[in-house]
């Protein structure tokens, strides 16, 4: 597992108490709550690939440091959107389907 993966894991791993924290504030929070629960329930339907997995599937078709991802919903097809920082400096915008992890659009941002 190369650096800038285990940094980004361990980034993740704090991801749910900054969203436990956030949740305290309005109906924004009641919404990622929801989409947060919703997350949880297609991964352990298997609708969708874990975070762990598909940040090495980033890692071998966009080399480079993971600066965002988002589950997104997409004409009902869920999908991966991650920004990667690329080791020549540019910003890559990867899509990978959520399912199978398929590239579904690799380009610059």
């Amino acid at each position: 597992m190369t650096q800038s993966l285990r940094r980004t894991c361990l980034s993740l791993v704090a991801l749910p108490l900054v969203l436990a924290l956030a949740a305290t504030s309005g109906h924004a929070s009641d919404r990622k709550k929801k989409d947060h629960e919703a997350a949880r329930l297609a991964l352990s339907r298997h609708e969708v690939l874990p975070l762990t997995r598909i940040l090495a599937i980033a890692e071998q078709r966009a080399p480079g440091e993971v600066l965002k991802v988002e589950l997104e919903e997409d004409d009902g097809r869920m999908k991966y959107d991650l920004k990667i920082l690329a080791k020549n400096g540019r910003v890559l915008e990867l899509e990978l389907d959520a399912k199978s992890g398929a590239t579904l659009k690799l380009e610059e941002d």
